[in-house]
């Protein structure tokens, strides 16, 4: 038996905002409002009635900075949409905890196209299995984006990634190695579906097994091929501006993570080229 309280009426416009206003994915909404509820019930209290020291104690049991400054996104957000409502007077707004930002794993070129040489591409899966590792560090998507992909999202060698996270839509180009991996692959590919990648069933391949092939090839998760995309081209030369668009993220400040990559690059060039390297 369920014994949570029923969802408040402010929970529930709260929530109708970050799923249409702000457009974000269910999973996310799902998390604000979870933090909310947490932080009701620990401090026995209305929401509306809170005051900063209240949420300063309920953050208080938490040490981890990365479990901290979300439950922080969760409730900014929430103090700022009810002050835009006029359902609170002044709006609590605590500063987010500093986490050391982590140096995202990446893989070179040379090492995904060793991985891939070993697969078998004369079967189907092979052959798919081939073009989905390809298609992933050719585009930079998500695994779910990939996942979601359907053959109309292909045109003139363009990705059209539709179910990007938080709604937004964006075109990529991909590689010709990867366009002719993924030609190949569709050409053997017999099954009544409009989605690209599938299981031999004619289902649409699960996250699960997509990282199960990622990992038997590479060693990683899919999400690495997508640092790699990103990594690659700033080791490129390429513009952190573009490499943010290619990627969708919201906000530059994202991708501002793989800057080291670039630095890095800049001092092994001046040390392999300058006199005095």
């Amino acid at each position: 038996m369920d014994t949570k309280a029923p969802i408040s009426d402010l929970l529930i416009a709260f929530e109708e905002y970050l799923s249409v206003t702000k457009a974000l994915d269910e999973l996310t909404v799902s998390a604000y409002i979870g933090d909310l509820r947490q932080l009701e019930e620990t401090v026995k209290k209305p929401l509306t009635k809170l005051e900063t020291t209240d949420v300063l104690a309920f953050l208080s049991n938490f040490e981890n900075k990365r479990t901290l400054n979300r439950k922080l996104s969760s409730i900014n957000t929430f103090f700022a949409f009810c002050h835009r409502q006029n359902f609170i007077h002044e709006k609590i707004k605590i500063p987010m905890a500093k986490v050391p930002k982590n140096l995202p794993k990446y893989l070179s070129p040379e090492e995904i196209m060793a991985g891939v040489a070993a697969i078998d591409r004369s079967t189907l899966q092979g052959l798919r299995d081939y073009a989905l590792i390809l298609f992933l560090y050719a585009s930079g998507c998500r695994i779910s984006e990939a996942l979601s992909a359907q053959r109309s999202d292909i045109l003139e060698g363009w990705l059209k990634i539709r179910f990007a996270k938080g709604e937004k839509e964006r075109v990529v180009p991909l590689a010709p190695v990867a366009l002719e991996a993924l030609n190949a692959y569709l050409e053997k590919q017999t099954m009544a579906s409009s989605y690209i990648w599938l299981n031999y069933r004619g289902n649409p391949l699960s996250r699960i097994s997509a990282y199960k092939i990622v990992k038997k090839y590479l060693g990683v998760s899919p999400h690495v091929l997508r640092h790699s995309f990103a990594s690659s081209l700033i080791i490129g030369g390429a513009d952190l501006r573009v490499v943010q668009e290619l990627l969708g993220h919201s906000s530059l400040e994202t991708t501002q993570i793989y800057t080291h990559i670039q630095k890095q690059n800049l001092q092994e060039t001046m040390r392999a080229f300058h006199p005095l390297g």
